[in-house]
Parts: structure tokens; sequence; C-alpha cells
């Protein structure tokens, strides 16, 4: 099968966790070894989230105060450099070097016009408390949003109209190479009358930009891998429900929340409407989600429109 696999933040950075490389190395290192059985048997690529790194290298710029700080379409390519060479290394060596690992760096058409830029809803950055992330709002003019218990960053996130490399990826996939591309959601660009791109300050939805993917490859199935089991409706109610699987048109009547679940569910959407599979499950249980044993599965045929545990 062709499948588009989402890494999830828990699969770089967790949560508490110093942003270090070691344990950015360490991190991945483990999601590699778990998708390794996955990779050495399909066309398999892997996309990966940001936040946590692009929102560091921010707080890294704006501490060098000599130049003016770089923008966020330059510190998403960054982590796509510095997240791709981990991946790309690690899941090579994972494999044992049986097969080509590429990672490439995407940009994501977006619409300039998109009403996300005057909506953040992305969150990026490490957590603070309420009291730091009112002097950081202060002091750089940021938009601070709450993310559990604490606080972080939120910028603005555009819907991904097409991955520009799409045909590049398609090329290496048809060459049996497996392919790191989308970070962060791929850099943020407009295209101009002229065929010109231009960087856009936002971040795009990694979940989001990889459906985008998907349905350009025409790939079998997407794969989002997160620290959840399941998909819930209500969650962390006393009336949640664990959904096991749902047909799109169904799960799109359900409110989720932005910039977390919602961006997910929405990408599931579209590669279901599209007529492929998406997955929505843990990446410690993956063998368990791809055996249907755990996790929630949107597709088209689902009859009764959703389907709990």
């Amino acid at each position: 099968m062709r499948i588009v696999v989402a890494l999830g933040g828990n699969a770089l950075a967790r949560r508490g966790e110093p942003m270090t490389a070691d344990h950015l190395r360490a991190n991945v290192r483990t999601s590699c070894e778990a998708l390794a059985g996955l990779v050495g048997e399909h066309e398999v690529v892997i996309t990966h989230g940001n936040g946590p790194q692009v929102g560091l290298l921010a707080l890294q710029n704006l501490a060098y105060q000599d130049v003016a700080a770089y923008p966020l379409d330059i510190l998403g390519a960054e982590t796509q450099g510095m997240i791709g060479y981990v991946i790309q290394q690690e899941l090579s060596n994972a494999l044992g070097g049986r097969r080509e690992v590429a990672a490439v760096l995407t940009t994501t058409e977006v619409d300039e016009s998109d009403l996300a830029f005057s909506h953040p809803t992305k969150l990026i950055g490490p957590m603070y408390s309420a009291h730091d992330a009112a002097d950081a709002a202060a002091e750089y003019r940021w938009t601070i949003a709450r993310d559990g218990a604490g606080f972080r960053r939120v910028v603005p996130s555009p819907h991904p109209l097409r991955i520009v490399q799409a045909p590049l990826v398609r090329t290496l996939l048809e060459n049996d190479r497996l392919v790191v591309c989308v970070g962060g959601g791929g850099v943020p660009v407009k295209t101009d009358s002229k065929g010109r791109q231009t960087g856009l300050q936002a971040v795009v939805d990694k979940d989001l930009a990889s459906a985008a993917l998907a349905a350009e490859l025409k790939a079998d199935m997407l794969v989002m891998l997160t620290d959840g089991d399941y998909v819930s409706e209500n969650w962390g109610t006393p009336e949640q429900r664990d959904i096991l699987t749902a047909s799109p048109e169904a799960i799109s009547e359900l409110a989720f929340a932005e910039g977390s679940m919602k961006p997910k569910v929405d990408a599931a959407v579209r590669v279901a409407k599209a007529g492929g599979r998406a997955l929505i499950g843990p990446l410690d249980r993956l063998d368990d989600l791809l055996a249907r044993r755990v996790g929630t599965e949107i597709r088209s045929d689902v009859a009764d429109g959703i389907v709990f545990v």
C-alpha cells in the first residue's frame, strides 16, 4: 500500500521534557523503531510536526538581538532540516540500511487571504504559566492560548491548498525510496500570477497538510499517530465516548478542539471522502492500531455512521 504516516508531537518531544537535541534523537529513535515493520513492507511517506521546535527556535532567535529576528517561514524551513535529518538517519538505522530514506524540504501553498491570518489557533513553543505567558505576550506581542493546564503561543494556521513538491515525492516513492517531508505542515507560501513563491508568517497544520499530500499521491491510507488511544466525543468529561469507526459525514457533525483533535478529524474526513482510509491512534501501539484493536478509523462505508467502543 501507499501510506502517509503523520507523526504527532509526542513522537518528537514529550510534555514537560526539556527540548534538547538528545531528547529529540531518543524520541525519534523510539518512533522509527516502532515504524520499521510498516515502512519495510509498503510505500511510506513520513510527515511530522514542529510546533515545539519552531517555537524554541523563535525564542532562541529573539535572544540574539544584534540582527533582526528571522521570520516564521525560515524558522519552519530550519525545523524541517533539523527534524528531517534525525528521522532520516534513525529510520535508516532502524531498517539496517535496507532501504534508502530521503528527507525533502517541502513548501505548502496557501491563500494569503485565508481567515486564519486574523484568527491564530496553532500552538507552538514551550508551555508557560499564566504569569510568564502574560509577560511574553506583552514583550513580544504574541497571541497566547490555553493548552491543557498551561499556556502557549498561537500563530496563524492557514488551510493547505497543495504540496508544491508532491510530484517529486511521487517520483521517489515510485523508485522505492522512503520519504520524510511536509515537516511542520511544510513552509507556507503564496504564489503570484507569474508563479513566483513567497513565504508567509504562519505554521500549517501537519495533519491537514498530510491529508493534502495523501490526496495528491492517491495514497491508500493516512495514519495519524498521537498519544491518545481514540478520537473521543465529549473528551475529558463524564460523557466521553471513544469512537472506533465513523463515516466522514457523521464525525463531521461532532465538535472537537481547535488546534488539537479538530485538524486530525478534518484531515481524516478529507482522505475518507477521496476514497481512502484514515486511522488516528497511539504510536506506541501501532500494530494494534493497524489491526484495529485500538484507535479510530474514518472511512466512507460505515453504514451506522459512528460505532463507539
